[in-house]
């Protein structure tokens, strides 16, 4: 899903990220409390500057729980997988091929760089629980496994207030 972002999408992600949102261009997905969760970037920023990450986790609670993942050790084991089980180093391989060919056909950068890592490792939790929630489940192996390690994160409510 992918939402114009209004006037105060764009206040709510300020105070998530507790600065001005960089390049946004649509909200990818909303909280069960409807809230943007992620959003969507354009690939170049307003200076030019490339900015291969299309989508960008927003709700600071998420973003709080996805680093305790983080801190965890799970980027680590999660990459050592990819060298052992060659159908999700096949499954991940897509998902960055799919990012590239969503995020190139908004404007090519000409550079295989994706986010979170893709498709060699597993270098930010962050991205690929954007991606994941972004696309839906089914395409980002490791961000629809971190997704399900948070659990609930809106259980609690709003993470700002509106």
């Amino acid at each position: 899903m992918s939402d114009a972002v209004t006037e105060i999408d764009r206040a709510v992600v300020s105070a998530q990220l507790g600065r001005s949102p960089r390049g946004l261009s649509a909200v990818a997905h909303r909280c069960p409390c409807g809230l943007p969760s992620v959003v969507r970037t354009r690939p170049r920023l307003e200076d030019g500057t490339p900015f291969p990450t299309l989508y960008y986790l927003t709700c600071s609670r998420l973003c709080s729980r996805v680093g305790g993942l983080e801190a965890s050790g799970m980027m680590r084991e999660m990459t050592e997988r990819l060298a052992s089980d060659g159908e999700l180093a096949a499954a991940y391989q897509r998902a960055h091929l799919a990012y590239l060919a969503e995020r190139d056909a908004i404007e090519p950068l000409g550079m295989p760089i994706s986010a979170g890592g893709m498709p060699n490792r597993v270098k930010c939790l962050h991205a690929l629980v954007a991606h994941a929630l972004a696309v839906g489940p089914g395409v980002n192996p490791f961000g629809d496994e971190a997704l399900a390690a948070v659990g609930d994160w809106w259980r609690s409510g709003p993470c700002v207030d509106v």
